[in-house]
């Protein structure tokens, strides 16, 4: 077995073995998004694996899809029973979309545009955001490249991510914008942390919260927060922890983790 495997499958068995399981759920492990599809299933990628790990909720079965197929994925969007997945093939960006079981459907070769690697959002009618570096988000349809919002730069990389039916796109140490799909602000929220801090990803749980996961360098320690969807304001933060791995309760409290602490937890 892949050694980069064991410390997922460990923590997403314990899930399930350790509290019920939809009142417990991993949102972050080794500091990547973990996507939840409906209420049942939780995808992910781990560093040096390809494919995407789906652990399924109801069975406790953790399954590897899309192997050979993406080799180096990072993020992952579930939109219309479809897989969307950020890869790189021989340096170069693409999204690939796999079918629900895994199979290739078609990708998004991104290696002529200026962009952000593994950034990007998936909009409810399928259209791919992502963001170039020129301060554009561009929307990506079958054969079409349109202008679907311009942003400001920062030093830092922007993170974007596909929230409530828009698209969340964060400018360190300027702002954090919630777009709908048409490209129009529903809210923008002002930078209001240290700039030792740096976000470093944004998922969703299985209630459509908002959490973005911080680390902060001078500390050596990592933190997560949820967002307000209708404002973009801080509702909760967790306690900080050594390791990027965070699961959140039914009442929206963090428990912050290490995948090896995880190891004989049943």
């Amino acid at each position: 077995m892949h050694r980069f495997f064991v410390p997922a499958l460990i923590a997403l068995a314990s899930v399930s073995c350790k509290s019920n399981s939809r009142s417990l759920g991993l949102i972050y492990l080794n500091g990547r998004a973990v996507e939840p599809a409906g209420d049942s299933v939780l995808a992910m990628t781990t560093q040096g694996l390809g494919g995407v790990i789906l652990y399924r909720m109801t069975t406790g079965a953790v399954d590897t899809i899309g192997e050979g197929i993406v080799t180096a994925p990072v993020h992952v969007q579930f939109v219309g029973d479809r897989w969307y997945v950020s890869d790189l093939v021989v340096g170069q960006p693409r999204i690939a979309v796999l079918s629900w079981n895994g199979e290739l459907e078609r990708e998004f070769d991104l290696a002529d545009l200026e962009l952000i690697p593994h950034q990007f959002a998936v909009l409810p009618d399928e259209r791919v955001i992502v963001q170039t570096t020129d301060g554009k988000l561009v929307a990506l349809g079958e054969d079409s490249l349109t202008t679907f919002a311009l942003v400001d730069i920062s030093q830092r990389p922007g993170l974007l991510a596909g929230v409530a039916g828009g698209v969340l796109h964060m400018v360190p140490l300027e702002h954090i914008t919630l777009y709908n799909e048409f490209g129009n602000i529903r809210w923008r929220m002002p930078w209001q942390w240290l700039e030792t801090a740096y976000f470093t990803d944004i998922t969703t749980d299985m209630n459509g919260r908002i959490h973005i996961i911080a680390g902060v360098p001078s500390d050596d320690e990592f933190v997560v927060y949820t967002l307000g969807r209708n404002d973009g304001e801080v509702l909760r933060w967790s306690r900080p922890g050594p390791y990027a791995t965070f699961v959140v309760l039914r009442n929206g409290s963090f428990r912050p983790d290490s995948a090896e602490n995880w190891i004989g937890g049943g």
